[in-house]
């Protein structure tokens, strides 16, 4: 039996876990949220004192992350960082400049990418990240690369926040996203672009009803489910 795989990417507060989730739960796909394993390896580093500079502590440390991803019965992802549930924790605004460093590393992206892509031979997939239609999952079966302005970018991560009673500012987010959008994109290994194949969605005056159902034409149109 043929398994499929849409490979998702974008900038920061794009939507793509969101859109990733629904989506997934909408075609009976397993959900894999890449950037949340980025993050525990951030995480790490960030509890252990390491220096995201430290190119070669970090690289060191790795030797000792041991990171397992499992699904509750309602689907939800939870992500263990050495046997320890971390999926709300990883999603502090401190972290996400952790994993945007770490993320860029080789040493880190060679010891994750197997993980990934593991779960394409054994599940339909659905994975959201920067670079998984160009590196991840280069022979996904569909690609889309989404975005939207970063003040609505912006908008959309405060409030999820919020919705989780991490306390932040609009403002601390909106600086954290424009600065981890620089570094993504600038990047030396891996850089955050466009597949040459990927279809661009712009949500940027979408509701969130009005995304997700021109997401999921297009998984229909692609690909026929």
């Amino acid at each position: 039996m043929k398994l499929f795989s849409i490979a998702i990417d974008g900038p920061a507060g794009a939507g793509k876990s969101t859109f990733a989730k629904r989506l997934a739960k909408d075609l009976g796909f397993v959900y894999v949220d890449t950037g949340a394993i980025y993050r525990s390896v951030g995480l790490f580093a960030f509890k252990n004192g390491i220096a995201i500079e430290d190119i070669e502590k970090v690289a060191e440390c790795l030797g000792d992350v041991k990171i397992e991803v499992s699904y509750d019965d309602g689907g939800t992802q939870h992500v263990m960082l050495n046997g320890s549930d971390v999926s709300k924790e990883i999603r502090l605004p401190e972290i996400s400049t952790y994993a945007s460093a770490v993320s860029a590393l080789p040493q880190v992206r060679e010891f994750l990418l197997n993980l990934q892509r593991d779960f394409a031979k054994r599940y339909n997939v659905i994975m959201d990240g920067r670079d998984i239609g160009t590196v991840v999952l280069p022979d996904a079966d569909l690609k889309i690369f989404l975005s939207a302005s970063i003040e609505a970018r912006a908008k959309r991560r405060y409030n999820e926040l919020l919705e989780k009673n991490i306390k932040t500012t609009f403002e601390e987010v909106e600086s954290d996203m424009v600065a981890r959008d620089e570094h993504d994109s600038h990047r030396a290994v891996a850089p955050l672009r466009q597949a040459k194949d990927a279809v661009f969605v712009d949500t940027t005056d979408l509701s969130l009803e009005e995304s997700f159902n021109l997401l999921r034409k297009i998984v229909k149109d692609k690909l026929g489910i």
